[in-house]
């Protein structure tokens, strides 16, 4: 880990902080949405499909404007500071409306920030350590996801179950990510592309087919892994008591940060391919433990399963498009696969919601099931320089 550039630890960091404030809020949104305000599972569904379906769009333009720009930290910094700027609003929210206009908004932060911050993790590596560098950043990251829910259950513990109270602490991380960005990051030296890239069919033909099949097989696991939403209140149905609701959050977050870093540095030695692979069979499984688990203990493994997976596969898909796409168009690049994957998220929580209320939880996780088979049978397609 020591000869990953510095950068790629500050970005890393800021990611840790940023996810300690999300996933303190995220922790709790859910359970609050439906045990508190009563709003069903569909709609739950549909609050964080176009949440997150925004997020991952709007790194679309964020993503081609760092290409044309040549600057990806102005970028990053606008989102993380919108990202920022928002999370009063989640305490101070008094119906499920603002609720999800405050998601909605934070998740706009997060795709304004999200491509030109991996493309500026692969401008400042070496090709060779690619594969670590970003399960380095994804594993911080992940450790912030795995903070963030502790953080909430302790607090929830110490201020007797008072959820807004909690809310309020999550804009502390928050603003300490944008600060360390602003005085920790300096972006290389690289010019503004010559081909401005923009969102057209000589784009698409620029990119290549290899990064097309790449996108491809991203956007069947993402419509294979719908909202971690789905989690927790599975865990709630199961019969884990509201408090501790985040602990489902955190099992999934350890198993992610262990293994992100291993599989991205063990990725740039033996490939990728196969280790993508291995996180949809483990995603399967997952997907059976969930769907017909009745004991907490039970939908802990499959939590677990699921964070598995995760470290298995997220570092690896963005450091596949970075292996994939032409250097002047990584931006672009990163963005048409988040357009791609917003999509498919989109669709894949309406689904999912669609399946709980009308057939029950056991029928979302066998279309997840379903799904991820389909992703498996699009692998001998894959081709890239880290096979």
């Amino acid at each position: 880990m020591q000869k990953i550039p510095r950068g790629v630890w500050v970005l890393g960091f800021v990611s840790l902080f940023m996810d300690v404030s999300s996933e303190m809020i995220h922790a709790l949104l859910p359970v609050f949405l439906v045990g508190t305000l009563g709003v069903s599972a569909i709609v739950l569904g549909v609050i964080e499909g176009v949440s997150e379906a925004t997020a991952l769009i709007v790194k679309m333009g964020s993503g081609v404007l760092s290409d044309r720009l040549g600057n990806r930290k102005i970028l990053a910094l606008i989102g993380y500071g919108m990202a920022a700027a928002v999370k009063p609003l989640f305490p101070l929210a008094e119906a499920a409306s603002t609720v999800f206009a405050a998601r909605l908004a934070d998740r706009i932060g997060k795709g304004i920030r999200g491509a030109p911050r991996d493309a500026l993790v692969a401008d400042i590596t070496p090709p060779e350590l690619r594969g670590a560098a970003f399960g380095l950043r994804q594993s911080l990251d992940t450790i912030g996801a795995f903070l963030g829910p502790l953080l909430a259950v302790a607090l929830m513990i110490i201020y007797a179950d008072d959820v807004r109270t909690v809310l309020w602490f999550a804009i502390v991380p928050a603003i300490t990510a944008v600060v360390i960005l602003a005085i920790g990051v300096s972006e290389p030296k690289s010019g503004v592309s010559s081909r401005k890239p923009g969102m057209n069919l000589l784009t698409a033909k620029l990119l290549g087919r290899e990064f097309w099949f790449v996108a491809l097989v991203g956007s069947m696991m993402m419509l294979a892994r719908f909202s971690e939403a789905f989690l927790l209140i599975k865990a709630a149905e199961v019969g884990l008591p509201v408090r501790y609701i985040p602990l489902a959050l955190m099992v999934m977050s350890l198993a992610y940060a262990l293994t992100s870093y291993p599989v991205g540095a063990l990725s740039d030695r033996i490939g990728r391919r196969g280790l993508l692979a291995a996180g949809l069979a483990v995603l399967l499984v997952a997907d059976f433990m969930l769907g017909f688990g009745t004991t907490i203990g039970a939908v802990f493994a499959g939590v677990a399963l699921w964070g598995l997976h995760m470290g298995l596969t997220q570092g690896l898909l963005p450091a596949m498009v970075a292996d994939t796409a032409p250097t002047d168009m990584r931006g672009t690049a990163f963005g048409v696969f988040s357009l791609l994957s917003g999509v498919v998220v989109l669709i894949a929580s309406v689904l999912a919601g669609y399946l709980w209320d009308t057939q029950g939880s056991w029928a979302t996780f066998m279309a997840g099931a379903a799904f991820t088979a389909v992703a498996m049978m699009l692998f001998p397609f894959i081709r890239t320089a880290k096979n």
